[in-house]
């Protein structure tokens, strides 16, 4: 009996576990409304359906969800949100980040309870680095978000947000194994340790091995060892004072290429390989002062170094970046209102190739305010001004509005924001600075960002469309300079990036079904012609389908499944278009009392991009790549199950 069989009469059994059990509790409970959801990522704690600024959230519930798809890294937490594409950067490490409404990864800030704890510019294999064990909600801002977070949020914000210590102790530990010889293991502990302070600890440990699913002897699967800790302290006051603390250690050793004994098309073997390492510490404390509003306090340093291989070339590098923030707001009337100020300092140093070091500090000033207009009318205003060490002074403004008639959510959203370049563009991180020659000094790339959302909420159904779009000027692209160098420069013309979402969610009962549909029109200037062309890795058409059974107490059962439509490729000696596909994923949850078993299936159509064109080229692209780029999947069908243990405190 093959694997798939054995999976499948797994879940059937969930389905009568669940189902019938399931649904009749349904049918005899009243519909209760769910608790308010503050958001933290626009500083001014409202809850996100009276925030101006379209905030999408992903809450605990969808989080355990997928800590049982994936309990080691974000990647998938994220990538299933409309707008949100995680895309594969480097085929031999499997490094990725986050793309939103068809924006580059390098423009999306990755923050921690408001902290950048994973640098300046989230590095593209920081997302694999993240386990989603202790997090309470992910809020995702999509759009120039520079007005609030300065250059680095030029295309959005992702903000996770941690669980706090209730009243009693609690944990948990998950252990998970795959069909392709991976392994998980994590746990989170909390407890009070009085009436004011409490604590949590979250540690992991993962490890993968290698695979070469098509045999051309390149390793589709990327092996890697990754162990991490988290210890965080949180007192709170009796005045509603609140402060946080964190600290945080990452190390990991990913290892990919040619495996032993093989060989790319010249001959010689390739293997590309990648040791991690990640310190950082940060504080957030919000104090309220009578009369004069709250002051909140924010501040942060990371470390992190790297060992890259190359085939044959070494680079070894380090980055580092300190923060720190304090604000002063609130309420008066129906105006809320905030202002403070910040700085920045992010260095980078190569100790192996010269003339890429920086060293940048970033003052800022920002005013932020929100005021109730009408009984049904938001208005939201903020601004932010930079003082960047290379690229000068620049003013980030954003203006939003929400209008509430009845059921229905309109939002609108104009904003402008910079980006500060940097080296390491997603192709130069996947492949090394070896190859690239020095340039000339850049500009700073600037963007337009807009978005009209408009949503409705009727009983059981729940739908939203979105409209945005965005241009950016001076945007920095790779350029070939012959065959075994590249430059940076800037695009001589605009980046354009139109498009839509459309959400679509029914609830019945027990059962959950949510569909999605994104539409993205992305263009820009070809670096190598005169002529404007698609923006690669971008795909024109994306849809989702999720449909989900779930009983508390009992477990889950939900299937999913989602298309990519075709995308424009480049430099890709087999295609200028990639072909479209479908994924189809089947999980199950079955809790016993503080105990429960989860199975999950990930393509089980087996979708693989070697099954269309092989992965390897035949001869070595001038950035350095032996590989084309991943536009879709690579490692195939995986199976993944395991048990999770809670203690102390029920859920």
């Amino acid at each position: 009996m093959g694997k798939s069989s054995v999976l499948f009469r797994v879940l059937y059994v969930l389905v009568f576990c669940l189902a019938l059990p399931g649904i009749a509790h349904a049918q005899g409970a009243d519909s209760e409304e769910g608790e308010d959801i503050v958001i933290q990522a626009t500083r001014n704690g409202r809850r996100v359906q009276d925030e101006p600024i379209r905030v999408a959230v992903i809450d605990r519930e969808e989080i355990e969800e997928k800590l049982l798809m994936s309990p080691g890294n974000i990647a998938m937490l994220v990538s299933e949100t409309p707008g949100v594409r995680v895309q594969v950067t480097s085929p031999a490490l499997g490094a990725s980040n986050v793309r939103m409404q068809g924006l580059k990864g390098r423009y999306t800030q990755i923050l921690a309870d408001g902290l950048p704890l994973y640098g300046g510019q989230a590095l593209a294999i920081g997302l694999l680095q993240i386990p989603p064990t202790d997090l309470a909600q992910v809020e995702v801002i999509k759009g120039a978000a520079s007005a609030l977070y300065g250059p680095a949020a030029l295309g959005g914000v992702i903000n996770l947000v941690s669980r706090r210590p209730g009243d009693a102790a609690e944990g948990e530990l998950l252990l998970n194994a795959t069909t392709r010889n991976g392994q998980d293991v994590t746990g989170y502990v909390a407890k009070p340790l009085n009436d004011s302070i409490g604590a949590s600890l979250t540690g992991g440990y993962g490890r993968q091995t290698a695979q070469d699913i098509d045999g051309d002897g390149w390793a589709n699967l990327p092996g890697y060892e990754r162990w991490t800790a988290r210890p965080r302290l949180f007192w709170s006051g009796a005045n509603g004072a609140r402060v946080y603390l964190t600290a945080g250690a990452m190390s990991e050793d990913r290892a990919g290429g040619t495996l032993p004994g093989r060989t790319v098309a010249n001959g010689s073997a390739f293997v590309q390989d990648l040791h991690s390492e990640r310190f950082d510490l940060g504080l957030n404390a919000d104090l309220p002062l009578d009369g004069m509003g709250k002051l909140q306090l924010r501040t942060a340093g990371v470390t992190q170094a790297h060992r890259h291989r190359f085939g044959s070339t070494i680079e070894r590098d380090r980055h580092q970046t300190g923060f720190v923030e304090a604000s002063l707001g609130g309420t008066s009337g129906g105006t809320t209102w905030l202002a403070g100020a910040a700085f920045q300092a992010d260095g980078y140093r190569n100790h192996d190739v010269a003339g890429f070091d920086y060293d940048y500090t970033i003052p800022a000033l920002f005013v932020q305010g929100e005021q109730d207009a009408a009984r049904d009318l938001t208005l939201a205003a903020s601004a932010r001004w930079d003082w960047h060490s290379e690229y000068g002074s620049r003013i980030s403004p954003r203006l939003s509005a929400l209008y509430r008639p009845g059921s229905w959510t309109i939002r609108t959203s104009l904003g402008r924001g910079f980006y500060a370049p940097m080296p390491l563009i997603e192709e130069v991180e996947a492949n090394g600075l070896s190859r690239v020659l020095p340039y000339a000094k850049l500009r700073a790339e600037v963007a337009d960002t807009g978005s009209i959302d408009i949503g409705y909420v009727k009983g059981p159904i729940e739908t939203s469309i979105s409209l945005f779009a965005s241009n950016i000027e001076h945007a920095v692209q790779l350029r070939e300079v012959d065959a075994t160098r590249v430059t940076l420069a800037n695009a001589a013309g605009t980046t354009r990036t139109r498009g839509a979402e459309l959400l679509l969610r029914y609830r019945w009962q027990a059962v959950t079904v949510t569909g999605s549909y994104v539409h993205i029109d992305a263009t820009e200037p070809d670096p190598d012609t005169p002529e404007r062309r698609r923006a690669p890795l971008t795909p024109r058409d994306t849809a989702g389908l999720v449909a989900m059974l779930e009983q508390h107490g009992r477990g889950r059962i939900g299937l999913e499944a989602y298309y990519t439509g075709r995308q424009s490729l480049d430099d890709d000696p087999y295609r200028s278009r990639s072909r479209s596909y479908v994924e189809l994923g089947l999980m199950g949850e079955l809790v016993l009392g503080r105990v429960s078993l989860f199975v999950n299936a990930e393509n089980l159509l087996d979708v693989r991009q070697t099954r269309w064109d092989p992965l390897l080229r035949q001869t070595r692209a001038p950035v350095g790549s032996w590989t084309v780029d991943a536009w879709a999947p690579t490692e195939g069908r995986t199976i993944n199950g395991g048990i999770r243990f809670r203690l102390g405190a029920e859920e």
